[in-house]
């Protein structure tokens, strides 16, 4: 049995089995996740851990998602090439990053000043010009940019939050984790009609809460 590293070319073909024998066969979604190197945003003592299929730590005591889960939010929030789309968590910028290369736009916002500056330093070097960063309040949303197409929340709430629903289009979709922080959740798609939301449950998840306020760092 060989001790040498696989070649870039054998761990990426690795990561793309993992998130297809796991439920993330969307064409698109999958040729994105190819595209974007998961090793740019994980850095420090895990880096060597970046094509796990595991959350991992990364500053101001937030993680980043396991790839499939990241892969089974984009496939279920399901962006068209000509949408607006609001990511509520930036965190490490992998999500936002995938979804660059699916919608027209990106915003994505976070509470945590440091981990916008960061994101916003990777999307630059990475020529992800779609993607616009700040820090704000996640629970708020974005009301100067509603309404969107899609709005993506990479933290749990109790409920999908009132003011998410309300920046979301006619026809738009919203993923949500729901459920309380200390126990599973369950992944919510939320769709918004002229009559008003459909909710379908999809999987459990865990992640975490979703604060309202800004953060100290």
């Amino acid at each position: 049995m060989s001790d040498e590293p696989d070649s870039p070319a054998e761990r990426q073909m690795r990561f793309l089995f993992q998130l297809r024998s796991r439920g993330v066969t969307d064409p698109r979604v999958l040729a994105a996740m190819e595209r974007i190197d998961r090793g740019h945003f994980v850095r420090g003592q895990f880096s060597d851990r970046s094509y796990e299929d595991t959350p991992l730590p990364i500053p101001c005591g937030q993680t980043i998602s396991q790839p499939s889960v990241v892969g089974l939010m984009t496939q279920a929030l399901n962006p068209g090439p000509r949408d607006t789309v609001l990511e509520i968590g930036t965190g490490s910028g992998y999500q936002a990053a995938i979804l660059s290369g699916l919608c027209r736009r990106v915003y994505t916002v976070d509470r945590h000043r440091r981990l916008v500056i960061e994101a916003e330093a990777m999307f630059q070097r990475l020529g992800l010009y779609n993607i616009t960063a700040q820090v704000a309040d996640g629970s708020r949303g974005l009301p100067d940019q509603a309404p969107f197409d899609r709005i993506l929340v990479t933290a749990a709430a109790e409920d999908p939050p009132g003011p998410l629903l309300a920046q979301l289009k006619i026809g738009g979709i919203m993923v949500v984790p729901v459920g309380q922080s200390d126990a599973v959740q369950t992944l919510i798609r939320v769709t918004r009609s002229e009559s008003g939301f459909a909710y379908d449950e999809l999987r459990q998840v865990r992640f975490v809460p979703l604060v309202e306020g800004l953060g100290q760092t």
